[in-house]
């Protein structure tokens, strides 16, 4: 029986209040289920980012999480901070490091929501701001309705990693952000756009596996999302035995 590959999984990090009168940690359980389906073996990672090089000497696959904040854009160099913008500093340290880890030993990485955001600006590219702003004539990307219905579709780009994976030319997706990516960052690619142009998916050809999307396919609005979470795991997969064979 194969082993399930080991992948972590960054959490989102919360002050006192409401579960705990201390700082805490939090992620949808979804997430690891997801993970789990997959064929992975999900781990959580708090935030330090001095034990990132720990972390990745055990991991097998990396996904980086959404959450309710943005990336500094001092790490961009988006200009000054839109008023819409909220920071989780001790958070972002941590996922770019171990990101920038991750890529640097050619590990599988999956940036979902706010992670693909993150992918973005580590390999070199930068952000969108607040889309309302920027995009006229903007879809509602803060969508309405539930997460667990879709918010629109994306149009997938031909010959893209993404576009193999699923098969399909387009997909419906959730939508719940305000940011997205302006630049994808040198030899990185984009994957996947709204009706509207904004940036749904980026990719990098020079890694193993380097996918990001801006929508949440752990809740599996369409069908098509297991296969993302699939690919990714199985890649993962190939890296872990390629480590235990070299052992």
């Amino acid at each position: 029986m194969t082993a399930r590959p080991l992948i972590g999984l960054t959490l989102d990090a919360e002050q006192p209040g409401g579960y705990s009168k201390l700082p805490w940690y939090a992620l949808r359980q979804n997430y690891f289920d997801a993970i789990t389906a997959a064929g992975g073996l999900p781990i959580a990672l708090p935030h330090d980012a001095a034990l990132a090089d720990d972390y990745l000497d055990r991991l097998d696959g990396l996904l980086v999480t959404g959450g309710a904040f943005d990336v500094d854009p001092t790490l961009y160099g988006g200009g000054p901070r839109h008023e819409t913008v909220v920071l989780k500093e001790g958070r972002t340290a941590f996922e770019i490091a171990i990101l920038r880890g991750a890529l640097r030993r050619d590990i599988p990485v999956l940036g979902i929501c706010g992670g693909e955001q993150l992918l973005a600006v580590a390999l070199g590219g930068t952000l969108i701001q607040h889309i309302p702003d920027s995009v006229p004539d903007a879809l509602a990307h803060e969508q309405p309705n539930p997460r667990t219905e879709p918010g629109h579709e994306v149009a997938l780009t031909p010959g893209t990693l993404l576009s193999r994976i699923v098969g399909a030319p387009a997909m419906a997706v959730n939508s719940a952000h305000h940011q997205a990516v302006d630049r994808p960052g040198e030899g990185a690619i984009v994957n996947a756009r709204a009706p509207d142009g904004v940036v749904e998916g980026l990719e990098h050809p020079g890694y193993r596996f380097c996918l990001g999307v801006q929508w949440h396919p752990e809740y599996t609005v369409d069908p098509r999302d297991q296969a993302i979470l699939d690919a990714f795991v199985e890649a993962a997969r190939q890296t872990g035995q390629g480590r235990a064979a070299a052992a």
